[in-house]
């Protein structure tokens, strides 16, 4: 039977015993298959084919191990959360274990289309052919839809990529979504028209099952060319759902994305991108958050590295960025990329429109 194998970083006392690291790598192969112990199976083919087995624990650091589990992926199917479910549901609640990488067999890629626009997608629909993408966002929060709808305007005349609302902007009564979606839309479009751009707008989807549903609906009515959704905050399994039917790419943010023992690289990078997204944001370094350059490396490459038939989905590093740092960050990550600017834009306040081209120009010069 196939299997998976997935990468485990276990912490343990220095100096521990090989005897009590292997003991200790086996109870997570079980806790992560069977889940009970392997004295009460009665069946052969249960332990032979669905038992984790541990392939290594190799040293890292002194306290930190390197824990490599094969696992069945006949305890899998076409479902996100059982996915994650099964590489570290019940470990996640073990505090000596972080979830590090998974290598997935053919048959268990098979399961997931992954995005279905990717890289040249967003290309082709900003018309951003052969150099970085720019983005920004709506903000802050209590703004009306029509003073978000002002800002909209002058970040597409300015000649944006890509506008999104902040993530935390849903369906609050300052800006009820549906309202806010209309304006906004009409701004952008009404922008594109004078100038002949191609802007697109991200409405921010959020909330429940039927909440969703009735966003997504608004969404296509409005005309809107792009979606962000948080797939931590919705579920990983409302997430690939929804992106299966919205038809237009999404965005996926990283919110709630620290809240568990998962590589960066694997859950934004590699995931997230699995279930779905077009494009991933996340925490660049030497912002606001505490991601380090390697990090931000490995999630770039995550996302748009070779991977089967799952097309390349494009990093947008985001977070506390600055217009004096676009000719780094373009050096840094190359091309395939969006660089999302959004405070940084907006502290222009009435010059938010020439600053915003500043972006634009500065990005446009690197190419």
């Amino acid at each position: 039977m196939e299997r998976i194998l997935v990468t485990y970083h276990l912490s343990a006392p220095a100096g521990a015993p090989q005897s009590a690291l292997a003991a200790r790598a086996e109870s997570i192969a079980v806790e992560q298959s069977i889940e009970m112990p392997l004295s009460a199976v009665r069946e052969q083919r249960v332990l032979d084919d669905y038992v984790g087995r541990v392939e290594s624990v190799t040293p890292l650091a002194p306290g930190l191990h390197c824990v490599k589990i094969a696992l069945s992926a006949g305890t899998l199917c076409d479902d996100p959360g059982q996915l994650m479910n099964m590489l570290f549901g019940n470990t996640s609640l073990q505090p000596d274990v972080e979830l590090v990488d998974v290598e997935l067999g053919p048959a268990v890629m098979a399961a997931f289309p992954g995005p279905r626009f990717g890289i040249a997608g967003l290309r082709q629909l900003t018309g951003a052919s052969g150099r970085t993408l720019t983005c920004s966002a709506l903000k802050p929060q209590g703004s009306s839809p029509a003073r978000l709808a002002a800002i909209a305007r002058s970040l597409a005349l300015a000649g944006i990529d890509i506008i999104k609302d902040d993530h935390g902007i849903a369906d609050q009564a300052y800006a009820p979504f549906a309202e806010r979606v209309k304006a906004v839309q009409a701004a952008v479009a009404g922008a594109n028209r004078e100038t002949g751009g191609r802007t697109l707008y991200a409405p921010s989807l959020s909330g429940g099952p039927s909440r969703l549903a009735a966003q997504a609906a608004v969404l296509r009515d409005e005309g809107a060319g792009l979606a962000l959704i948080a797939p931590m905050i919705v579920g990983l399994p409302a997430f690939a759902e929804l992106v299966a039917t919205l038809g237009v790419p999404v965005l996926a943010h990283p919110a709630l994305g620290g809240a568990a023992r998962i590589a960066p690289p694997l859950l934004i990078g590699r995931l997230f991108r699995l279930f779905g997204a077009d494009a991933v944001i996340y925490p660049n370094h030497g912002g606001r958050f505490s991601y380090t350059p390697q990090t931000c490396r490995d999630i770039a490459a995550a996302a748009r590295g070779a991977w089967g038939h799952v097309r390349p989905a494009l990093p947008v590093p985001a977070g506390g960025m600055s217009l004096e740092r676009v000719p780094e960050m373009l050096d840094f990550y190359g091309k395939d990329t969006a660089l999302l600017i959004g405070g940084g834009l907006l502290a222009a306040k009435d010059a938010l429109q020439d600053r915003a081209r500043d972006f634009v120009t500065a990005v446009a010069r690197a190419i």
